[in-house]
């Protein structure tokens, strides 16, 4: 490390030709002979559709002394920062009166506890505990969150008898009344966080294709320059840091190329990936960098929007995923949709081990986040509510203590554990939805 009079901040940037490049953290960000600072804390959340096979989602055993299901056994080399949470329950997303829409409610109280108005149009939730986060951390970041999705995010009107389609496709609530829409398409989401042209008709992206100019190369004259009055150790976090940048950034290059062929009945935005896993990967690789970067310390994630009918041939499910959950507790009709939980669990442990092998500060991004993992249903053949698959993975710098399944009494609210997150994360909160209180047993520090 070189030891200046003056540090290099954490936001610095690299500006030339219009493109922004956000730095990681660099030991020369660190004021000189002072101690690094106290890490920052990261919240992710991914909601999984359609409920879950819970008896394949439960670990055996609990506190420290479990063993992991076979439905979460790709966090096996994780299970040190593994919390596994039942007992949980969302009972606003219960009829309560208004008949059928349980997928709707699901996903619309999962982050608000709140019963969500059944309407078309008049929207009416409450603020999700995600924005709550974003809101305490706006000034220090470029985009206050993120919020991701697999699904198309075209649909507007009614998706569930009655229930606006804003209800089922995101998590993210700015306002009672304001959904936070989800993005599919990974170049949407990589001109948020690195910027580009301010046109976005066709005829600008295709002569930007056209041009196959990466964004790294206008800037590469100021990385060399910066690269100079760096140390080693800082110079590999640089490096690492753009390889991955550019390799993200050929990725949508190539998958915009193939968006370009003349493929029969598809309709496919520009930046999307073929296939599912690489459409997945690029989603997760753009956050991934937006937590390097400290571009933003939210995201929310959906594998899809509830009743998504999604097919799955490539492990074996040929069928409409939302038809595959209702099984009618047939073992054979149930492997099916436990193919999808696994399958969705063994992509986003590839996401936690890059999380877990990305520097950052004193610990890795792993260490310092905490991602939330879920569904709002849980039996999806009876649109259950209770007991909630949920489990969180990452230290939260210190505020969340691994390597537990925690169990709750029967109908505890899920809102309880966000309550809690949201105090852990230092932002004073008495209530969030239908909570009744904080959990002590998250961590040590009570």
């Amino acid at each position: 490390m070189i030891i200046t009079k003056k540090a290099i901040s954490r936001r610095a940037l690299m500006q030339a030709a219009g493109a922004t490049v956000a730095l990681p953290l660099l030991d020369a960000m660190l004021p000189a002979l002072s101690a690094a600072p106290a890490p920052v804390r990261r919240l992710g959340v991914v909601y999984h559709p359609n409920g879950m096979i819970y008896d394949k989602w439960l670990p055996k055993g609990t506190g420290a002394n479990f063993e992991i299901s076979p439905t979460l056994s790709a966090l096996q080399p994780f299970k040190d920062k593994l919390l596994v949470i039942s007992g949980l329950s969302s009972d606003q997303a219960e009829a309560l009166g208004d008949g059928g829409g349980d997928h709707s409610r699901a996903c619309g109280a999962y982050l608000t506890g709140v019963h969500v108005k059944k309407t078309d149009s008049a929207l009416e939730n409450g603020v999700s505990m995600d924005q709550i986060i974003a809101k305490a951390n706006e000034k220090e970041t470029q985009l206050s969150s993120l919020q991701l999705t697999l699904d198309d995010n075209s649909l507007l009107g009614s998706c569930d008898v009655g229930y606006s389609c804003a209800y089922s496709s995101t998590l993210s609530w700015l306002t009672p009344t304001l959904p936070l829409p989800a993005e599919n398409n990974p170049r949407v989401l990589f001109e948020r966080m690195f910027g580009a042209s301010d046109r976005t008709d066709s005829k600008t992206r295709a002569a930007r294709l056209q041009q196959d100019k990466s964004l790294l190369d206008s800037v590469n004259d100021r990385v060399k320059q910066l690269q100079r009055k760096l140390g080693p150790s800082d110079n590999r976090k640089v490096d690492d840091y753009l390889t991955s940048l550019r390799d993200v950034e050929r990725r949508i290059q190539k998958a915009e190329e193939q968006s370009t062929k003349e493929l029969p009945d598809v309709v496919k935005p520009a930046g999307i990936p073929d296939g599912f896993e690489a459409h997945v990967q690029l989603l997760y690789d753009l956050q991934l960098l937006a937590f390097q970067a400290d571009l933003t310390r939210v995201f929310t994630f959906l594998w899809g929007r509830e009743q998504t009918g999604r097919p799955y041939p490539q492990i074996g499910v040929p069928e409409p995923h939302h038809a595959t959950t209702h099984h009618q507790n047939d073992p054979v009709k149930m492997e099916k949709p436990a193919k999808i939980q696994k399958y969705h669990v063994d992509l986003f442990a590839q996401f936690v081990a890059k999380l877990d092998k990305t520097r950052d500060g004193e610990g890795s991004l792993l260490d310092h986040s905490v991602i939330h993992y879920g569904s709002g249903l849980s039996n999806s053949d009876r649109h259950s509510h209770n007991p909630l698959p949920v489990f969180l993975v990452g230290g939260g710098a210190g505020a969340i203590k691994g390597g537990r399944h925690l169990v709750f009494p029967d109908h505890t609210p899920l809102t309880n554990l966000q309550l809690t997150i949201l105090n852990k994360f230092g932002i004073p909160t008495e209530k969030l939805g239908d909570s009744t209180g904080q959990f002590k047993e998250l961590s040590d520090i009570g």
